[in-house]
């Protein structure tokens, strides 16, 4: 019998957790046909000698909503073996949409994700108002990869309130009539979800909170009851947790997960929102998954998700540095980037550079100096620019600027705000309740770069570490985010499943430096991340990405409930 594709002779990891076993996988059109012993030829044949077979990687935590629409790869996530995303998290998405507030919600997408407006206003077709008319936006759109996306809460807000979808006061019957409808329409049409936003680090332009910040928890437990009556329908938000950073606001905390337990509950609804470590609050993550243990052991479905390593951000000559507030950087900064690393050549220069102006914006003791042939996100002071100062007797800008000097301008400090305690991360990762999440993908893109998550799991937590087996470390980004969301037959290696299919060279996968990169519409920066040792990527039984470059394959398909 002779079949489309056939990967011989690997290692399959099938995603749901069992040991590795030596098999071949057949795929006909967008399927896998047979796991085993295939001895039938194929049109093309994929030689996984040597290699690991494992699921494409469903990425629950993207803000890949724009982006979409002109990177149909969805690089940086592509480069890390990730197969489908789900977009329309933290409440903020852009539809359902009335053509007066495409704008508005351009600009909010901006101000709480840090994606340029003026890239998402030229790039976006904005064809639809209803949820159900973007997904088929989304349909018509030349994808690399799978998209799926929840219906947020401030676009429903706001297309049922107007301008009061701002007010701290409780919605009216009335509204929350209409906000139900809306929801309605879009998990009907195949939305993957609702997501909220309820904590106060998400503002709109002006300052306020974004809109359902404030809403009383009976207008979202009126929407779980829209997810309740369709029997379908994850509920994710960005959730009030710990806000503040007072142990006094810790009540309010354990009553925030006690309303999505109920909500869960009563209309048989997971939920999923992110949690991190911080100093600030170094027990509080624990303190939030025993609140949502508790909350399961009466028979919610609550799953917090969280990222595999320190999230925070990038400061390089490439784009941002600790020390723009200078005048001498601000002056850098406007040369092209080749002339600010010829510029460190000049010894004025680099005297000026020296004889800070302003301090600096960090605090050097957590900023950990990533390079080409260094790149590790372990949190050791002996890998921060404090303690590289202290070693060559220098200060820290001179520290920062002998590095750029000595590896071309290719050096990135990296500052976790959050999750900044490695033995919290494994803490979290290795607890069932956890899923894996947060990389947000596409967001903060002139800030941070976390959508290479999963190859950091792979190569520190598995490959150094070893605190959980590879087995277990796929089937957290492929069944187990895929079940979440109710995504079906994605996230493993079984006969009748879509074929979503990494080859890995595990050996040799690793990190590539983060870069800023003008190449979002209208010019607009980007940090992008490329990966290694992700041989083959299959998406729907075409071969997407070969050794990390984009083959020219478009066979993504829209994610629909």
């Amino acid at each position: 019998m002779s079949h489309d594709l056939v990967i011989r002779n690997g290692a399959v990891v099938d995603g749901t957790g069992t040991a590795a076993r030596s098999a071949d996988i057949a795929v006909d059109g967008d399927r896998i046909v047979a796991v085993g012993k295939v001895d039938g030829k194929a049109t093309r044949e994929i030689d996984a000698t040597g290699k690991t077979v494992t699921p494409g990687f469903v990425d629950i935590h993207t803000h890949l909503d724009a982006q979409i629409a002109w990177d149909p790869i969805a690089s940086s996530s592509c480069y890390h073996g990730v197969t489908s995303v789900v977009t329309g998290n933290c409440g903020v998405t852009f539809a359902p949409c009335k053509p007066e507030d495409r704008g508005y919600l351009a600009e909010m997408m901006e101000s709480v994700e840090d994606i340029p407006q003026e890239s998402i206003n030229a790039g976006l077709p904005w064809d639809w108002e209803t949820f159900g008319e973007y997904l088929a936006s989304i349909d018509r759109m030349d994808k690399g990869v799978n998209v799926g996306g929840m219906v947020g809460h401030c676009a429903v807000r706001i297309h049922a309130m107007g301008k009061r979808s701002l007010d701290e006061t409780p919605a009216r019957d009335d509204d929350v009539k209409r906000m139900c409808a809306l929801v309605d329409e879009a998990i009907g049409a195949g939305a993957l979800g609702f997501s909220t936003s309820r904590t106060f680090l998400h503002k709109v332009p002006d300052g306020r909170y974004v809109p359902g910040t404030h809403a009383d928890p009976s207008e979202l437990l009126a929407i779980g009851r829209v997810l309740g009556r369709r029997g379908k329908g994850v509920f994710e938000g960005a959730l009030r947790i710990g806000e503040r950073d007072r142990e006094e606001h810790l009540p309010k905390t354990r009553a925030e997960i006690a309303w999505v337990g109920e909500l869960s509950r009563e209309n048989n609804v997971r939920v999923t929102f992110g949690i991190a470590h911080s100093y600030r609050r170094p027990d509080l993550y624990r303190r939030v998954i025993g609140f949502a243990e508790e909350e399961n052991a009466k028979g919610a479905q609550l799953r917090p998700q969280t990222s595999a390593r320190g999230i925070g951000g990038l400061f390089g000559l490439d784009h941002r540095t600790p020390f723009a507030g200078s005048a001498a950087w601000r002056e850098l900064a406007r040369l092209p980037f080749a002339q600010r690393v010829a510029a460190l050549e000049d010894e004025s220069m680099r005297e000026r550079l020296a004889s800070l102006d302003q301090p600096p914006a960090l605090d050097f003791n957590q900023a950990y100096i990533l390079t080409d042939d260094d790149l590790d996100y372990v949190h050791d002071r002996e890998r921060s620019l404090a303690a590289y100062a202290e070693r060559t007797a220098q200060s820290e800008v001179e520290a920062f600027i002998e590095l750029n000097r000595k590896h071309g301008g290719r050096v990135q400090l990296w500052h976790p705000g959050l999750n900044q305690s490695m033995d919290a991360i494994e803490e979290m990762i290795t607890n069932p309740t956890v899923a894996m999440g947060l990389a947000d993908s596409g967001a903060h893109v002139g800030q941070i770069m976390d959508a290479s998550s999963p190859t950091w799991l792979l190569t520190y937590w598995v490959g150094s570490r070893g605190v959980m087996t590879f087995e277990e470390a796929i089937r957290g980004w492929t069944s187990d985010t895929a079940a979440i969301f109710g995504i079906r037959d994605r996230g493993v290696l079984r006969e009748g499943a879509y074929a979503d299919i990494n080859v890995i060279d595990v050996d040799n996968l690793g990190l590539d430096l983060p870069e800023y990169k003008h190449d979002f519409p209208g010019g607009a920066g980007r940090y992008v991340q490329r990966g290694r040792g992700y041989e083959k990527m299959i998406v729907n039984g075409q071969v997407f990405m070969d050794h990390g470059e984009h083959t020219g394959a478009l066979g993504g398909m829209t994610l629909k409930s």
